[in-house]
Parts: structure tokens; C-alpha cells; sequence
């Protein structure tokens, strides 16, 4: 079974993840529960309330019930997995923790979404948490969602909450808006399914929204010292009727960019536990080019026309790092769902 950590975190601040409310936060902002950076230990830091602490964390219950907290997911979509990370808190976590989930239109106010009108979905029933630790769930739900409450018992403070998923766009707007869309970028679902390597750089750091924030913000490989070349196979939110425009961004890489990069397609049914990549048909759309350092490159002419695809392979020569790569086509809409 695939690892569920591989896939996108839907509640991620840089897509727009957001702790929207938390009905007590007060040793430890609800904030701190989305950061992207991993939590730390400030050893003697304390505030006026307590324990400077990296994560959310509640005050001692003395009352019946439990803690919990609604969080806006950045992207819409199906969960797969969360991890609850209690990492720091030793004497101070909760027990127990649980998860619901629930499908907003529009843009729900946060009176709405602590009403008793929200119907919320359960995706992991109560389950026992260790302090100080990494806590895997896998989610078994095909539903698409848009909000969660996180549920804490009876109360304590968690360090990060990570929710691993596959993006669902809503396509039927994004095609009554028509034109070119990024079918690469995760904000259409799309999704880095392998990598030759991401020594340097996670290589979902492709297709993230906006332009990278500094170098380890890109897909970068080790140096390579052998033959070859490093190469990331990109599987495209929806099906291309054809490829218009590429654009392959070097932003903060000056020593370390790659020479050339070329871009391949291929139109596969599904990709279900597929392993060997090379084995596809696939079809040059852009030919090795030289690129250049710190650089925004854009491909049209270049590129060749009418090739249908729901995965591509963007190479690189030898090796190196790559901010974005942006794949602007034509939706094949007869193929959505």
C-alpha cells in the first residue's frame, strides 16, 4: 500500500490551510497546529500563561467534554491519512483524539461552521495518542471535504497536524471559465508521482502555488556522478486534449540549475500501483534545452502540438534543482467526473 505521507497535505498553510477556531487555545495558539516548519523546544521560555510552547495547546479541563478545533482545508478533497504530531508534549498531550470532516459551498462564516447546521462526517473514530510522537492514522473515505474538526480528549496541546490526501478541483467552474489551465499544479490535482531523486528538495515543490520562496523551496536531486539523467513523472489533475504553453522556473538556482530539461507525455487509463515508469509509450512534447540560471523559462513554439496526456516526465540534464514547472493545456472535459 502506498505510504498516504506521499500525497498532498490538504490542510497546508502555503494552499491556504487555516485554523479557523478553537474553542481553547489558551497555553498554545491554534495557529501553530498548521505550521510548515517542523516544531521546536525552547528550553526556559515561558509567557505570562505558562511553557512557551510550539503547537496548540488547551488549558487544564474541569469540566466534562473535550477540546477540539475547525480547520479550513487549503484544497478541497478525499483524505487519506492524517499524522498527529504530539512531538514536546510529555506530560501535557491528550489522551485521545478523533476527526470529522464535512463539504462547504462558497465561503462559510465561522458562526456557521460551529452551528449545530454543519453536519460533520466521521473519518477517524477515537483513537489513543502517545506524547512526544509521530501518530499515523489512514483514513478509509471516498467522500470529498472541505472542512475539519479536530477533536482532542479530554484536553492538551498537539504540535502539527499534517492531512494527506488527493486534491478534487471543482472542475465543472473550472471549465465554464474556459482558456488554458495548469494541469500540473496541485491546485488541479495534480501530483509528482515519482522521482528519480529529492536529495535537496521534496519534489512536490513543483507544482506548489506562487513562486518558490528561496532554494529549498524547489525539487533539486543530489549531484550526479554517473551516467544518466534525473527526471520527476508528473500525473495531470485531468486528462490534456493537448499541451499550449510550459514554463520551467530556475529562481534561486545559480550553481546548482541544470543544464537542459526536455518534457515527455504519455496517455495512460490509471496508474494504480505502477512502479516502472519507463515502460510508458511516451511522446517528446519539448526537446532538451538549454536552460539558464535563476531564470523563468516559457515554451509555445517549442512545443509539439496535439499530444493528449495525463502524465508527463520533465527531465533533467544531468541533475540540479527546479523551482516550479507550470503546464498550461487544453482540458479534455468529456474525460472529468
Amino acid at each position: 500500500m502506498t505510504d498516504f505521507t506521499e500525497l498532498v497535505d490538504l490542510a497546508s498553510e502555503r494552499l491556504g490551510g487555516a485554523v479557523l477556531y478553537a474553542n481553547d487555545d489558551f497555553f498554545a495558539p491554534k495557529e501553530n497546529l498548521l505550521k510548515a516548519s517542523a516544531p521546536v523546544w525552547r528550553e526556559g521560555l515561558y509567557t505570562d500563561r505558562g511553557k512557551w510552547m510550539d503547537g496548540w495547546e488547551s488549558r487544564r479541563r474541569r469540566t466534562p467534554g473535550f477540546d477540539w478545533c475547525v480547520i479550513r482545508l487549503g484544497l478541497p478533497g478525499r483524505v487519506r491519512g492524517v499524522v498527529v504530531d504530539t512531538a514536546f508534549f510529555r506530560g501535557n498531550y491528550p489522551e485521545r483524539c478523533s476527526l470529522e470532516a464535512a463539504a462547504m459551498g462558497g465561503q462559510p462564516k465561522v458562526e456557521e461552521l460551529i452551528s449545530d447546521s454543519t453536519k460533520w462526517t466521521e473519518i477517524l473514530p477515537v483513537s489513543p495518542l502517545q506524547g512526544d510522537s509521530h501518530n499515523p492514522f489512514a483514513v478509509e473515505s471516498n467522500e470529498r471535504f472541505t472542512h475539519l474538526r479536530f477533536n482532542i480528549y479530554p484536553d492538551g496541546g498537539v504540535a502539527r497536524l499534517r492531512v494527506y490526501g488527493e486534491v478534487l478541483p471543482d472542475w465543472s467552474r473550472i471549465v465554464e471559465r474556459g482558456g488554458w489551465v495548469d494541469l500540473a499544479a496541485v491546485e488541479s490535482g495534480g501530483r509528482v508521482a515519482a522521482c528519480s531523486d529529492m536529495f535537496f528538495g521534496h519534489r512536490h515543490n513543483l507544482i506548489l502555488p506562487g513562486r518558490a520562496l528561496d532554494m529549498s523551496d524547489g525539487w533539486e536531486t543530489k549531484r550526479r556522478r554517473g551516467a544518466g539523467h534525473d527526471w520527476a513523472v508528473v500525473r495531470l489533475g485531468a486528462r490534456a486534449r493537448a499541451i499550449r504553453r510550459v514554463e520551467v522556473d530556475t529562481s534561486h538556482f545559480k550553481g546548482n540549475y541544470p543544464d537542459s530539461c526536455s518534457l515527455e507525455a504519455c496517455d495512460l487509463a490509471g496508474d494504480a500501483g505502477r512502479d516502472d515508469w519507463s515502460s510508458c509509450d511516451w511522446r517528446e512534447v519539448l526537446p532538451q534545452t538549454k536552460l539558464q540560471a535563476h531564470t523563468r523559462h516559457f515554451y509555445e513554439d517549442e512545443i509539439a502540438r496535439d499530444v493528449a496526456a495525463t502524465h508527463l516526465r520533465f527531465n533533467i540534464h544531468p541533475d540540479g534543482g527546479v523551482s516550479r514547472l507550470r503546464v498550461y493545456c487544453d482540458v479534455d472535459a468529456e474525460g472529468l467526473t
